[in-house]
C-alpha cells in the first residue's frame, strides 16, 4: 500500500512538474515573439507565424489568432495524437495567448532587426522546445504534415518546409522582404534552439562495434570509459559466421577516445556511430 501511495505521489509531481514547465515555456516564447519579433514585423513559420500576419493586418490580439487558428489542428491532434497531447497543447497555446497580451504594453527591446531575429529567435525556440518537450505544442503544421507524410513521398520535414515557405512568402508580401529574409533566418534559429532544447547540449551517440576480440574491446570500454557495454549476437549475411557485437552509449566528447581504444585492440573492428535523441533509464550519465 504504501509502495502504491508513493508511486502516485510520483505521478502527481511528474503531473504538476510538466505543466509547470509548460507555463514557463509560454511565457518565455510570449517574451520573444513580443518584445523582439512581432514590433520588427518578423515572423516565426506555421501557425504562430500565420497569427502574427493576421494580427498586424486586423489589429485583433495575436493571442486570439492564436487560440483560433489552432483548433482544427487541435481536433486532428486528437483524432491521430491523443488525449494527453490535446490538454496539453490547450494549455500551452491558453498561457501563451494570455502572456502575449501582458507583453504587448511593454517597450520592444530593440528596433535593429538582426538582434531581433538572433535573440528573439533564441528566447521563442527555448520556450516552444520546452514545450514540446513536456508534450505540448504551438503549432499545428506538425499534425498537417504527419497526416499527410501517409499519402505523399514527402517527409514530414519536407511537407512542414514546404508550408512554411508559403507563409513567409506572404510575410515578404505583408512586412516586405528584407523583413521576410530576417524572418527566414530567425527560423532556422528557432528550429535548432528547439532541436537543442529537446536533445540536450550534450550530444550522445549509440556505438556498435564488430570485433573478433569483444571480450577485450568491451573490458578497455568499461575500465578505460566507465560506459556500461551489451553483448549482442549476430552472424555474419555472407560468411554465415557467428558474431558477437558490442552496443553501447558515450557522449560526443569521448567518440575520438572510444575510436582509439577499439583500434588499438582490433585494428580491423568494424564500428558504426549515430546520434540519439534521447536516453531513458539505465546507468547512462552525462
Amino acid at each position: 500500500m504504501n509502495k502504491q501511495h508513493a508511486h502516485n505521489g510520483h505521478q502527481y509531481f511528474d503531473y504538476i512538474l510538466k505543466y509547470l514547465f509548460l507555463f514557463i515555456g509560454s511565457i518565455i516564447t510570449a517574451i520573444g515573439l513580443e518584445l523582439f519579433l512581432v514590433p520588427n514585423n518578423i515572423i516565426d513559420g506555421g501557425v504562430v507565424g500565420l497569427s502574427i500576419m493576421g494580427s498586424y493586418l486586423t489589429g485583433l490580439p495575436l493571442g486570439a489568432f492564436l487560440t483560433v487558428l489552432n483548433i482544427p489542428f487541435l481536433y486532428l491532434g486528437y483524432r491521430h495524437i491523443g488525449k494527453s497531447f490535446v490538454i496539453s497543447s490547450v494549455f500551452a497555446i491558453i498561457c501563451l495567448s494570455g502572456w502575449t497580451s501582458v507583453f504587448v504594453p511593454i517597450a520592444e527591446v530593440t528596433d535593429t532587426p538582426f538582434l531581433a531575429t538572433v535573440f528573439g529567435g533564441i528566447i521563442t525556440g527555448l520556450g516552444v522546445g520546452l514545450i514540446i518537450r513536456n508534450g505540448g505544442s504551438l503549432d499545428g503544421t506538425e499534425m498537417v504534415a504527419i497526416i499527410l507524410d501517409k499519402k505523399s513521398v514527402f517527409s514530414v520535414g519536407e511537407i512542414v518546409m514546404f508550408i512554411n515557405l508559403f507563409i513567409l512568402s506572404g510575410a515578404g508580401l505583408i512586412f516586405g522582404w528584407d523583413n521576410a529574409m530576417y524572418s527566414l533566418v530567425a527560423y532556422f534559429i528557432i528550429a535548432r534552439t528547439i532541436d537543442v532544447v529537446i536533445q540536450g547540449l550534450e550530444e550522445s551517440y549509440a556505438v556498435m562495434i564488430v570485433t573478433s576480440c569483444y571480450d577485450l574491446v568491451a573490458d578497455k570500454l568499461v575500465n578505460e570509459l566507465g560506459r556500461g557495454v551489451t553483448l549482442l549476437h549476430g552472424e555474419g549475411g555472407y560468411s554465415g559466421e557467428t558474431k558477437k557485437i558490442l552496443y553501447c552509449v558515450v557522449t560526443r566528447l569521448e567518440i575520438d577516445k572510444l575510436k582509439t581504444t577499439v583500434l588499438d585492440v582490433d585494428d580491423m573492428a568494424f564500428v558504426t556511430i549515430y546520434k540519439v535523441n534521447d536516453i531513458i533509464g539505465g546507468r547512462f550519465k552525462k
